[in-house]
């Protein structure tokens, strides 16, 4: 459960007015909110709605026909993925993108990528700067190892494990670049209620410890309810709701959006 403690910052991140559209379907439509320093934003609506299509713009995947997303304080209308990455925003996807023959230390290891600064001739020699980097990286990923309770696996081709496990390692991966903006796209998905209930300590455990600020996507009302500070609501790609759990749950448009109440 979200503690009423946490302090809640200004905004972070800012969607302004941000349409998007593939040839005459319509994905976006006019979307605006904001993520606020600290806080854990869920973005929920029915299936088709937009959602991951909106963390799509945030992170540089898609660029919008329309509007500007502001993060830091600055405009952009267009950003590279890797340029996203290196502005300490990470990402997790509704499919786990892992690299499968690699263990579970060589994936998170692959978040510290943007950390690296030395080069590739100082990496290939591997002597003095670049060994005592590498060793520092090494570091950081062992510390993610223990926090995720994943040590047991540290070892093992991640291919080789089941879902829940994979989906906390791809969460590993995000974290090991050190993000001030997480997006997350269904972390829960296809978990069992155990898995869940694990998946949700340790999103909270990132928040309120590490003082990350996310965003996510999620499916399951009661994940949403529990751990997030605010609810977006997209639904055909207009935003129909922005407000606390409490205010977002008795929304009539979101009742009725769910529901599948036929529109005129």
């Amino acid at each position: 459960m979200v503690t009423d403690h946490k302090q809640i910052g200004e905004a972070l991140l800012q969607v302004n007015n941000v349409s998007l559209s593939f040839g005459a379907v319509q994905a976006l439509s006019d979307v605006s909110f904001e993520v606020r320093e600290h806080e854990i934003l869920a973005i929920i609506g029915p299936n088709g709605a937009g959602k991951s299509s909106m963390l799509n713009v945030i992170n540089g995947f898609y660029t919008a026909n329309e509007g500007s997303i502001v993060y830091k304080g600055i405009s952009r209308a267009k950003m590279e993925p890797a340029d996203v990455a290196r502005n300490g925003v990470s990402r997790t996807f509704q499919n786990i993108a892992l690299f499968r023959g690699m263990t579970t230390l060589d994936n998170i290891m692959t978040g510290r990528n943007t950390k690296m600064h030395r080069n590739f001739i100082w990496q290939a020699i591997y002597i003095g700067p670049a060994r005592n980097e590498e060793l520092e990286h090494r570091r950081k990923a062992e510390e993610i190892i223990d926090f995720l309770e994943i040590q047991a696996i540290r070892k093992t081709p991640v291919g080789r494990l089941p879902y829940g496990l994979q989906k906390r390692v791809e969460l590993g991966r995000a974290l090991a670049a050190e993000p001030e903006l997480l997006l997350l796209d269904e972390p829960m998905a296809g978990m069992n209620t155990e898995e869940k209930e694990d998946m949700c300590r340790f999103i909270l455990d990132v928040n309120e410890e590490f003082g990350t600020t996310i965003a996510l996507i999620e499916h399951d009302m009661g994940v949403v309810m529990d751990i997030s500070d605010r609810v977006v609501v997209l639904d055909y790609g207009r935003k129909i709701a922005d407000g606390s759990p409490d205010e977002v749950r008795g929304n009539q448009s979101v009742i009725d959006a769910y529901l599948g109440v036929s529109r005129e």
